[in-house]
């Protein structure tokens, strides 16, 4: 049987810092909480999340997803509307047209979030453009539970992980891991890497072959 696709509900815009911090507080105020207890439950210091409030602090995605799973809610929710009510399950085909994601610019990244108006995604599906240049050591790092898969569309970057490793990735290159592990992208080419990236969260299967591990 087919289902008529289904156009995403975002359309092109570049989320600043000032329109995500009013998501923000927003979803808070919605659950009741204050800053300590949504600092508390998300891992997330009650200043990075007062300056983020504020627009006045580009938030990583270590600190988004930590935030979001907190609030109870999609990362592309968060993106696309702070009410839960806004967004929900797909119930056929969801597309996003070239331009029609989210964009955001983090750190080291811009991402352009894809179909955000689809709440509770097994997988969140983005663009990426890479503008960090340098790595700056262990304050660089990103860590969130799950599994992250990354295609390099052009350009190269190298990929530093928090055990040493390093792995250099040119156009048309993919790789996968454990996003448990520190990690951090810097663009190695002369013009910035364009990347397609998807993060999972941590999946039953992966929690029992943790605790697997942690056993042995």
């Amino acid at each position: 049987m087919n289902h008529p696709a289904i156009s995403a509900a975002t359309r092109a815009q570049q989320l600043d810092p000032a329109t995500l911090g009013q998501r923000l507080r927003h979803a808070r105020k919605q659950l009741g909480w204050t800053l300590a207890g949504l600092g508390e439950r998300a891992g997330v210091s009650i200043t990075t999340i007062s300056r983020a409030e504020r627009g006045q602090l580009a938030l990583g995605y270590e600190n988004l997803a930590a935030l979001a799973r907190a609030l109870g809610m999609d990362l592309g929710t968060l993106f696309a509307n702070a009410d839960r009510a806004g967004a929900g399950a797909a119930s056929g085909p969801v597309v996003t047209r070239a331009g029609e994601g989210v964009v955001y610019r983090g750190l080291s990244l811009s991402y352009e979030f894809l179909a955000t108006g689809v709440d509770a995604k097994p997988i969140t599906p983005m663009l990426g453009t890479v503008h960090a240049r340098t790595f700056n050591g262990p304050q660089d790092f990103a860590r969130h539970p799950g599994a992250e898969f990354v295609h390099v569309l052009s350009g190269a970057i190298c990929v530093h992980f928090e055990n040493g490793e390093q792995v250099r990735l040119a156009r048309g290159d993919s790789l996968y891991f454990d996003s448990r592990l520190g990690h951090a992208y810097v663009t190695v080419s002369r013009q910035l890497a364009r990347i397609v990236g998807v993060s999972t969260n941590e999946s039953e299967l992966m929690a029992r072959a943790r605790q697997g591990a942690q056993s042995a």
